[in-house]
């Protein structure tokens, strides 16, 4: 029930009974019904103005490229604005996005999409300036970078496709996008005809306690990517849009193997048991995961901060908490520490650990996890 494939014995049931009737199919080219049972489902589920219409893939890097193309062709524009620390995939077109690292770019030479960075609205560590912020923080200063800064220098409103945003950055840092940002963001793309791209490829299919984190926002996308734990770790992507938008001509976009029929049981199977107990579990548990943490950053001065919602939650790792900074080193130790000691937790972001198990986690996984992680970090300062 993860981006890592913990699968639940209910959906190795699925995936085992659709294998056994598709032994000799390859493809997509011919109809099967489980396709439009899925595309249903999301049609249910995303918070995108229904009806929607929905392109399958293998992953989300492949989501997002049919995104951008979707975009460029519903608009008829070329330019995309996105922000630093996002990650949206490798391949060229999602990697023109990307910017969570230099490395993922270096000797890939130029971007291939016409593509505009801007700061995202960390409230931990506020990237604009005080003029900008005036009294509304780090959302005010988003909103005036955007409005009167990059549409009134190099980037005008109506040469814009999308702004496409990850509503709890992932390999940034686990940041959460603030509810009033996001809702700032789909009244700009009304007021100029841009398409809102929600990328919920890591934070989407019940990892933050709402089936996707959008939903914290109440904002509904044009656009939504979906990837990771929509199919329990089979490789099965989604790009679902609006119906009016996805109308492009036959052949213009496919996948031989995007949306086949073991990937698709697999995901329905994984929706009926996120909306029969995991989202709900995530939520719970996620709060007791978070709570636990939160009393560890008040015996740490070296934790800066802990954030994010459900089981997706980031700690960050700082000098100390008056200075704010950051300290990737110890970062890196507390990782190896708690890996060798039997957890496998992941960085992010350059200070920050990030905690995003199975969906299946219970309030005692946690506890034996929080003991070991205060072990951890008790032998890396």
């Amino acid at each position: 029930m993860c981006s890592t494939g913990h699968c639940h014995p209910e959906v190795v049931r699925a995936i085992q009974d659709q294998a056994a009737q598709l032994i000799h199919m390859c493809g997509t080219d011919y109809y099967y019904s489980l396709m439009p049972d899925l595309a249903k489902k999301l049609d249910e589920i995303v918070p995108v103005q229904r009806p929607t219409r929905t392109h399958f893939a293998n992953s989300g890097t492949e989501a997002v490229e049919t995104a951008l193309k979707l975009a460029m062709h519903a608009t008829g524009r070329e330019k995309f604005i996105s922000f630093f620390g996002s990650f949206h995939g490798r391949t060229l077109g999602s990697l023109s996005l990307t910017s969570s690292r230099a490395a993922q770019r270096l000797g890939f030479k130029r971007q291939v999409l016409d593509v505009v960075h801007m700061p995202y609205p960390n409230e931990y560590r506020n990237p604009f300036n005080a003029e900008d912020c005036g009294d509304g923080g780090v959302v005010q200063g988003a909103v005036n970078w955007i409005e009167n800064r990059l549409f009134i220098t190099t980037t005008p409103p109506d040469e814009v496709a999308a702004i496409v945003v990850e509503p709890v950055q992932g390999e940034g840092g686990y940041v959460p996008a603030p509810a009033a940002f996001l809702k700032e963001l789909r009244r700009i793309c009304d007021e100029h005809g841009i398409l809102l791209v929600a990328d919920e490829v890591q934070s989407g299919m019940g990892r933050t306690g709402k089936m996707f984190a959008l939903e914290y926002s109440g904002v509904k996308a044009d656009i939504v990517c979906i990837a990771k734990g929509i199919a329990s770790g089979l490789p099965l992507g989604a790009c679902v849009a609006r119906a009016d938008l996805m109308d492009w001509k036959k052949g213009a976009h496919a996948s031989t193997f995007g949306g086949n029929p073991v990937a698709i049981a697999a995901a329905l199977k994984t929706i009926d048991l996120l909306q029969r107990e995991l989202v709900a579990n995530s939520a719970e548990v996620g709060a007791y995961l978070k709570n636990g943490l939160e009393k560890l950053m008040s015996k740490y001065d070296c934790i800066g901060d802990v954030r994010g919602w459900g089981l997706m939650i980031g700690v960050e790792f700082v000098k100390d908490r008056a200075s704010k900074k950051p300290d990737p080193e110890l970062r890196d130790r507390v990782e190896i520490e708690t890996f060798n000691r039997g957890v496998i937790l992941l960085g992010c972001g350059a200070n920050s650990i990030r905690w995003s198990p199975p969906l299946i986690l219970t309030k005692e996984n946690v506890d034996v996890a929080l003991e070991i992680f205060d072990e951890a970090i008790a032998a890396s300062i």
